[in-house]
């Protein structure tokens, strides 16, 4: 099965502490490029399940909820 496959650019530093960690992973992780896949597939899965974000509204409500229930 092939993969399509792009480049993707980052900077040098950046890169370079991957590299540090990559080889310190004790062969958890076998190049820069698998480690940066599976980065990027944690977070994006995350974000997936992560839920909506509440107005100010609801916030707002949330508080006055949580203080008198004496969490606040």
């Amino acid at each position: 099965m092939s993969s399509d496959r792009v480049s993707l650019s980052i900077n040098r530093d950046l890169y370079s502490k991957i590299v540090e960690y990559v080889e310190k992973s004790g062969g958890e992780f076998k190049s820069v490029e698998e480690f940066v896949e599976f980065c990027l597939s944690e977070i994006l899965s995350e974000n997936r399940s992560a839920p909506a974000a509440y107005s100010k509204e609801e916030e707002e409500q949330l508080k006055e909820r949580f203080k008198a229930l004496g969490y606040i």
